[in-house]
């Protein structure tokens, strides 16, 4: 059963994989591509890496699939003229795309398992622990510092990003919190006594 599903998962996402390249409306391509991605995950399960598959759901297909696909579908893009350069760019593709094959397959060819690569693991699988726990205690652990050094990298990056795009329209009306807790009856209300038989 496990051979099986997984050539149904390796097939669909190939065909998959394909139909995002050569799709002509861009939002078919982001569907395929969470299709490749559901059946990537598919694969993921059947190998025992559950946390992987999980990852590529939430993430890719939760997250940045998704956000390609709004992206595609509010942006008024003229994709016509976007490829109006493209057989100038065909020669120079094609080349880089032999190169990058020429040493995928020099790769494949000289690639060796090493001898000890079963017992060379710094934390070996905990017994009748699953895959996401295991990962877990390795992470929260020994590799915490750099887990958390991560984060403030990526925290960092995100800050940055937010600084570089934010732009202040001087027309907005914008809350400050110190003007409004230093703010006195005198300064807020104004009283008026209206004559009497007379219009405001």
């Amino acid at each position: 059963m496990a051979a099986v599903l997984f050539y149904i998962f390796a097939t669909i996402m190939i065909g998959s994989a394909c139909v995002v390249i050569f799709a002509r409306n861009p939002v078919h391509s982001v569907l395929f591509l969470i299709l490749a991605f559901c059946n990537g995950a598919g694969l993921f399960l059947l190998a025992g890496a559950e946390f992987l598959a999980m990852i590529l759901i939430v993430v890719y297909v939760g997250a940045v699939a998704v956000l390609f696909l709004f992206v595609v579908m509010m942006l008024d893009v003229d994709f016509a003229e976007l490829k109006q350069g493209f057989a100038k760019h065909l020669p120079l593709g094609l080349g880089v795309g032999v190169v990058v094959m020429v040493e995928l397959g020099l790769i494949a060819i000289g690639w060796q398992s090493a001898p000890n690569a079963s017992y060379a693991a710094a934390s070996p699988m905990v017994a009748n622990v699953s895959n996401t726990a295991a990962l877990g205690q390795i992470l929260y652990t020994k590799y915490a510092v750099f887990f958390e050094a991560s984060a403030m990298v990526l925290l960092t990056a995100m800050i940055g990003a937010i600084v570089l795009t934010l732009h202040h329209r001087p027309n907005v009306k914008r809350q400050k919190i110190s003007d409004q807790n230093a703010r006195t009856r005198d300064n807020v209300i104004e009283i008026k006594k209206v004559p009497f038989r007379t219009g405001v």
